[in-house]
This record gives C-alpha cells, sequence and structure tokens, in this order.
C-alpha cells in the first residue's frame, strides 16, 4: 500500500535529503512541516523513557511513509533517528492534507495505510506486553513468517521487540543448542 501513497507524494516533495547515522529527522515538539518518503536507509521512531532508555515505536525502510500520524499535529510527537545512512524525499505536511481534501482516491489509500500502521503497532504492542525473551521473540518469528533477520539485523531486532542486545543473543543462543522449536 505505501507504493500507492508514494506514487500520489512523490510529486509533491520539494527536497530530497541525505541523513548519516545517528542523525535526526527531526525532533520531538519540533514543529511539523514534513512527511518523509524513506528511499533508502532505515529511520527509527523512537521515544525516549524516564529512565533514558529509548522506545523504538516503529521503523522506516526504503519505501516507506515517516511521519504519517503527524500530518494534522502541530508537533511532532517523537524523534526520528537515522540508524544508518537514509535518504528521503520532504513532503509538505499541507500538501498532504490539499491532496486529503480533494483527492477521494488519494484519501482511500490514506486510510488503508493508516488501518494498516495501525494493525502494526498493535501487533509491536503485543509482543512487547509479553514477559519473556523467548515469547516475544516467538511471538515476532511467527509474525515475520518464520524467518529471523541475518546476524547484522539482530541489534534491530533487540530494539523492535524491546530487549537488550545481550538478552536476545542468550535466547538465539539457547535456542541453537536445544534445537528448532
Amino acid at each position: 500500500m505505501s507504493e500507492q501513497i508514494i506514487a500520489h507524494l512523490r510529486p509533491k516533495a520539494v527536497a530530497e535529503r541525505t541523513f548519516a547515522k545517528g542523525e535526526h529527522l527531526f525532533h520531538r515538539d519540533d514543529p511539523v512541516r514534513a512527511l518523509f518518503l524513506v528511499t533508502s536507509g532505515c529511520v527509527n521512531l523512537v521515544r525516549h523513557q524516564a529512565d533514558g532508555s529509548p522506545a523504538v515505536l516503529q521503523r522506516s525502510t526504503a519505501g516507506t511513509v515517516l511521519a504519517e500520524a503527524s500530518v494534522f499535529s502541530d508537533r511532532y510527537h517523537c524523534d526520528a533517528v537515522a540508524t544508518m545512512e537514509t535518504q528521503a524525499l520532504l513532503v509538505p505536511a499541507v500538501e498532504v492534507r490539499h491532496l486529503l481534501e480533494r483527492d477521494l482516491s488519494f484519501a482511500t489509500k490514506w486510510i488503508a495505510h493508516l488501518s494498516q500502521e495501525l494493525q502494526s503497532a498493535r501487533k509491536r504492542s503485543e509482543i512487547a506486553s509479553l514477559k519473556t525473551v523467548g515469547a516475544r521473540l516467538e511471538a515476532w518469528i511467527a509474525w515475520n513468517d518464520g524467518a529471523l533477520p541475518t546476524r547484522g539485523e539482530w541489534k534491530r531486532l533487540a530494539d523492535e521487540i524491546g530487549v537488550s542486545p545481550e538478552a536476545l543473543y542468550r535466547e538465539l543462543s539457547t535456542r541453537r543448542r536445544s534445537g528448532p522449536r
């Protein structure tokens, strides 16, 4: 569904930017000026907890829309941080609002896109509510067609399921020793 949204929004882009690993696309409470079409790389939407630990709300990779929840907001509700070098097209939020008001086809696709994002957010919330690393990992694997990411992506997986990388590595090691589940 993102492809259809991006096809509508790409012509409205006013800039293309490259963000270095660790660079913020925006900070929480910055004024909302644009949403982002991620063309390469990866961006995490992050909110920091009272103890300073990050909670990853969403991972946006190439071909996804970032900050769609902010289109009707005055301020961004979280930080957006590039997890690797990332390129994104910037589309003014006002242009998105105009499309929603004037283009029924786009508005219908936008609603479907937001519905999918809401389902994903609920699934991430469900995974985060599970008590053990093993249960979280098992739920994530089931949600992702039974496949683990490559070894280089395990830290990202730990962030996504809300556990420390070390706890995830211990769980994966235990699984390797005991055989497939």
